[in-house]
């Protein structure tokens, strides 16, 4: 079976997105959402989070691209579990809103983590 990298969901009436069966186990150390760079959402496996991402929010405390960075990826972040039963998460209205998103989404692979755009 080959690696997903592309995937089309509606969210249901309670804001959760299920995850395709294959990238369950991808998920499994948990979910952090937060905002893009433009109007799309990331979606990290929150291993990947602990490694990469957040060494890089760490610099110095003057810095102000460092700065603007954690503004940008800690606000309104989500933290949390996939329920690994039927594979879903809640994203925050706050987040849907950024994002310009109802309840059509589309995942994109964009390496380690994920984009989450509205279709």
């Amino acid at each position: 079976m080959g690696t997903i990298d592309y995937f089309e969901r509606k969210l249901d009436d309670k804001r959760r997105l299920t995850m395709p069966t294959e990238l369950r186990a991808e998920f499994a150390s948990g979910v952090v959402v937060t905002r893009g760079f433009k109007n799309y959402l990331h979606l990290y496996p929150k291993q990947i989070w602990e490694q990469e991402v957040e060494p890089q929010l760490v610099g110095n405390i003057l810095d102000e691209r460092t700065a603007d960075l954690n503004v940008q990826f800690r606000s309104g972040k989500l933290d949390g579990q996939i329920d690994m039963k039927q594979g879903r998460f809640t994203i925050e209205q706050h987040l849907l809103d950024y994002a310009e998103m109802n309840k059509d989404v589309v995942a994109v692979r964009a390496g380690r983590y994920w984009r989450l755009i509205a279709k």
